[in-house]
């Protein structure tokens, strides 16, 4: 059984940090890309960043560019969002995803369609 559990959310005071983490079981994602999505309420969910399997290329939305950072450690199967100078718009449940098949090349995947297997998101909330 394929598993993405996130961990590290919480309550920072605007200004903080917070760093997230989504480990993988039940299969390898060494050849697959990952990446980071967010909803508010009463938002759509969207992409926060990804990462190509190799980890040579990312994507980040362009209201977390220069804040955020994402990483990934295959031989953890684990993929990592560090979030530097948070904002109150910056609160929402965050999850992983990470896409089903497998690469010879280095693809950065930004939609949501695009990946098949979802972590149960955790929250982060910057108070002001």
């Amino acid at each position: 059984q394929v598993q993405l559990v996130e961990s590290g959310g919480g309550l920072v005071q605007a200004g903080g940090s917070l760093r997230l983490s989504c480990a993988a079981s039940g299969r390898t994602f060494s050849t697959s890309p990952m990446a980071w999505f967010r909803q508010a309420p009463g938002k759509e969910r969207e992409i926060v960043a990804a990462i190509s399997w190799s980890g040579s290329s990312t994507y980040y939305v362009d209201s977390v560019k220069g804040r955020f950072t994402i990483s990934r450690d295959n031989a953890k199967n684990t993929v990592y969002l560090q979030m530097n100078s948070l904002k109150p718009e910056d609160t929402a449940v965050y999850y992983c995803a990470a896409a089903g098949s497998s690469y010879f090349y280095d693809p950065i995947l930004t939609g949501g369609d695009e990946y098949d297997y979802w972590g149960q998101g955790t929250q982060v909330t910057v108070s002001s």
